[in-house]
C-alpha cells in the first residue's frame, strides 16, 4: 500500500493496520522518519512539495522493486507533504516477510530509495529565509549497495 498525504499520522495505528493486513508473515519491520532540525537549530518548518499522481507512481515502482528482490508478504509506504515542524513524523515504511532478513533488507532498500529517488522537493524555512534541500553524497552512496 502506498499513501501520500498532508495530514499527520499515528504510527502505532498504521503499524497495527499493516500488520493485520498481512498473512503468512513471521516478521514486520517498520521505520518512521521525523523532521529534524537544521544544524544551527533554528528550523521553523519544512515544506515538502510533490506532483500528485507522479509521486504515487514512483513510490509504487520502488515498492515493486522491493517485492521483486525479496520474499515479502506486504509493503507499506506513507509519506507526507505540506508544512511540518521539527519532530513531526514525515514518513513511514513497513515490510513484512516470512523471515526477518527479507523484511529488514527490503525496509532499508525502501528507505534508501525514498531518500534519494522519490519525487519530493523539500524546503527548510528558518528565520533567515528558505532553502531547498539538496541531494547528499552519502545518500547517493547508500544506493550503490543495492
Amino acid at each position: 500500500m502506498i499513501r501520500v498525504q498532508a495530514e499527520p499520522f499515528d504510527m502505532g495505528a498504521e503499524l497495527t493496520r499493516f500488520t493485520g493486513s498481512v498473512s503468512g508473515a513471521g516478521a514486520v519491520v517498520s521505520f518512521c522518519g521525523l523532521v529534524r532540525d537544521v544544524a544551527s537549530g533554528d528550523l521553523d518548518r519544512m515544506v515538502i512539495e510533490h506532483y500528485p499522481g507522479m509521486t504515487e507512481k514512483a513510490l509504487a515502482g520502488i515498492a515493486d522493486q522491493a517485492r521483486a528482490r525479496w520474499s515479502l508478504a506486504g509493503v507499506f509506504v506513507l509519506h507526507r507533504y505540506g508544512e511540518m515542524r521539527p519532530g513531526e513524523l514525515i514518513m513511514m515504511v513497513a515490510t513484512a516477510s516470512r523471515h526477518r532478513a527479507d523484511a529488514f533488507a527490503a525496509a532499508e532498500f525502501l528507505m534508501d530509495y525514498l531518500k534519494s529517488r522519490a519525487p519530493f522537493w523539500k524546503q527548510e524555512i528558518t528565520a533567515d529565509g528558505g532553502q531547498w534541500v539538496a541531494a547528499k553524497d552519502e545518500d547517493e552512496a547508500a544506493l550503490r549497495r543495492w
